[in-house]
């Protein structure tokens, strides 16, 4: 929220991701930066993503700059879920005036995803 409120919506993913960055190291807070992921295929890796953050190699935050949330987005996070085994995952995106008006989409990799 810190992050939302001193730089507004509407920059570079990128930019956000820096800032975190900031606000994460300076709370104490571990974390990594474009954390790289495989995709699977039957045993093949057929592709890789990046997770823009992983927090505490807990939680995989993915940033956005967007009008809304869209579906594609929910999927790009629970596969990185899935390929990782992560528990959770959080889209934030700085594409909304404020982050509380759909701002913050939390993904949860349940048991049947897996």
């Amino acid at each position: 929220m810190a992050v939302h409120q001193a730089l507004g919506a509407g920059l570079l993913e990128r930019v956000y991701e820096n800032a975190l960055s900031v606000e994460l190291e300076q709370q104490g807070i571990p974390f990594q930066r474009q954390v790289p992921v495989r995709v699977m295929y039957k045993g093949v890796q057929v592709g890789k993503g990046s997770i823009d953050l992983l927090v505490d190699e807990t939680i995989v935050v993915e940033l956005k700059v967007v009008r809304r949330i869209i579906d594609a987005h929910v999927a790009q996070v629970l596969t990185y879920l899935q390929a990782g085994g992560y528990p959770l995952g959080l889209i934030l995106n700085f594409g909304v005036a404020r982050l509380k008006d759909g701002g913050i989409r939390r993904v949860i990799l349940s048991q049947k995803e897996t």
